[in-house]
């Protein structure tokens, strides 16, 4: 039997630490209520935050306003090529992996309280003067936001007529000393079906929500249908990628399991046929900043979890947190968007497509470029097959740009020289109008599309891949090959 290894996310910060450039950290203090991101902002959060920004490393801040003894870790996946050596791959290869594991997972383990760190401090809502607004270092991303935000939690719950369990990330605000909303965008989520269940027989559904914990656990997380059908638990995507469980340890207030070597857990039940107002204690009409570049509006009525304990580790426990629109949400995403893809185009046309990139400026979600290998004069037109193929393997996908094998994917600039020698609008546009895509995107509101319903987009390919009779024409300049070139720049 293999030797278990220790993958948390400390092991994590140990590694990244021996790589240049991928991990900072500051005692300055500074104030969790914008300050934290808006620092970050300049030092890497790049995505499609506002100008300016950049990539660059993970930072931790170890004197928090207000939260002695905790610290704020920000930006550990804000880089494909820093995920990639957390997962010990290439940032090339991160979909093809994330494929490989999401179809072979290892079911998650449970583990005695004395093997999860995660427990090791105990706050029960009971205590006089409990209040989680206190005790957990949530920031809040800009002036604006409804309230603090715990933007890295892994909410995981059951399903109360099968028992089978599900892992997803979802925006929670702080809301009052024991209450957190939970916003479950509608029809998108496994838990929120489970949830319906439990309302419709008017009880409480037992949560838990584990705050920093191996990344591999947190990309996992968020793969959804059809990849992960009703009742596929996502820790088991983790598991495949370190190639042994994820372990659970069981929670102490309510009946349902953590992750054992998160740095936090919040133990709670989201309550049936109750919500409150998720700008209530400020107003603003915002939530927070999300994936597409602007800040989401406040929803009227979202569902609450009723906090009934907080544990975490006892040596100065990390709170994770992430910029919405940052390169860090496109790598959560989009890599299992990627694979996603791969999956299904490849079982329905195997061979055909070598890679995707679920590109930043969609934030992981509403843009993919595909890169197509036609072989044969009957491959033409199969490229704009894997294109409807990929918009049903991931509904929220706006825009697919197709492009050949010699393209650099990852490279927009070859992307756009593609689309500028290999496309002409009026023949290479494929647009399927009024089809359900996401809510998030401003320019899928009614008032902007005239469609009938908000999330209904005019998704668009963009097939920039020439005509397999004309290849012979398109060949890039042949430069020399030459080997060991990196001895004259020495």
């Amino acid at each position: 039997m293999a030797e278990k290894k220790n993958y948390d996310l400390r092991s994590t910060l140990a590694r990244l630490k021996e790589l240049d450039g991928q991990y900072i950290e500051t005692n300055e203090e500074v104030n969790p209520e914008a300050e934290l991101s808006g620092v970050y902002r300049y030092v890497g959060a790049g995505g499609t935050v506002k100008r300016p920004t950049r990539e660059g490393p993970a930072m931790m801040f170890n004197n928090v306003k207000g939260f002695h003894g905790t610290r704020v870790l920000i930006g550990l996946l804000a880089s494909r090529k820093r995920v990639a050596a957390m997962l010990e791959t290439e940032p090339e290869k991160l979909g093809k992996l994330l494929n490989e594991a999401v179809s072979t997972p290892i079911t998650p383990v449970t583990v005695p309280r004395e093997q999860a760190p995660a427990q090791e401090v105990v706050h029960p809502a009971t205590d006089p003067g409990f209040d989680v607004r206190k005790l957990v270092p949530a920031p809040t991303n800009t002036p604006e936001d409804a309230g603090p935000y715990i933007t890295l939690g892994m909410v995981y719950g059951n399903d109360p007529e099968t028992g089978e369990s599900d892992v997803t990330i979802h925006r929670l605000c702080l809301q009052s000393k024991d209450e957190i909303s939970m916003y479950i965008v509608p029809g998108a989520r496994h838990l929120g079906a489970f949830y319906q269940k439990y309302e419709a027989m008017d009880k409480p559904m037992p949560v838990t929500v584990s705050i920093g914990v191996d990344p591999a656990i947190e990309i996992g997380s968020c793969f959804e249908p059809p990849t992960t059908p009703l009742g596929y638990d996502e820790l088991g995507v983790a598991g495949a990628i370190r190639k042994q469980p994820v372990e659970l340890v069981q929670a102490l207030t309510v009946e349902q399991k953590g992750i054992a070597n998160a740095e936090w857990i919040i133990e709670g039940e989201l309550l049936p046929n109750y919500r409150v107002v998720e700008d209530q204690n400020t107003n603003t009409g915002k939530a927070m900043p999300e994936f597409p570049g602007y800040t989401g509006g406040a929803q009227s009525a979202v569902p609450v979890i009723k906090v009934k304990a907080v544990t975490h580790r006892r040596d100065n426990p990390i709170m994770q947190t992430v910029i919405g629109p940052s390169e860090e949400h496109v790598s959560m995403v989009g890599i299992p968007t990627e694979a996603s893809i791969m999956q299904l185009v490849e079982r329905a046309m195997p061979g055909k497509v070598i890679n995707v990139y679920a590109h930043s400026s969609g934030g992981g979600k509403y843009i993919a470029v595909i890169q197509i290998k036609k072989a044969v004069p009957s491959d033409e037109g199969k490229q704009r097959q894997a294109a409807l193929l990929a918009f049903s393997a991931f509904s929220e996908l706006k825009h697919i740009i197709l492009v050949d094998e010699d393209v650099d994917i990852f490279d927009t600039n070859d992307v756009l020289w593609a689309m500028t020698t290999r496309f002409e609008a009026d023949k290479d546009i494929i647009t399927i109008p009024a089809i359900r895509c996401h809510p998030l995107d401003p320019s899928q509101k009614r008032e902007y599309t005239g469609y009938h319903d908000n999330g209904l987009a005019c998704k668009t390919i963009f097939d920039c891949t020439v005509p397999f009779e004309l290849k012979s024409s398109f060949q890039r300049a042949a430069f020399l090959e030459v080997k060991n070139w990196e001895r004259f720049v020495k």
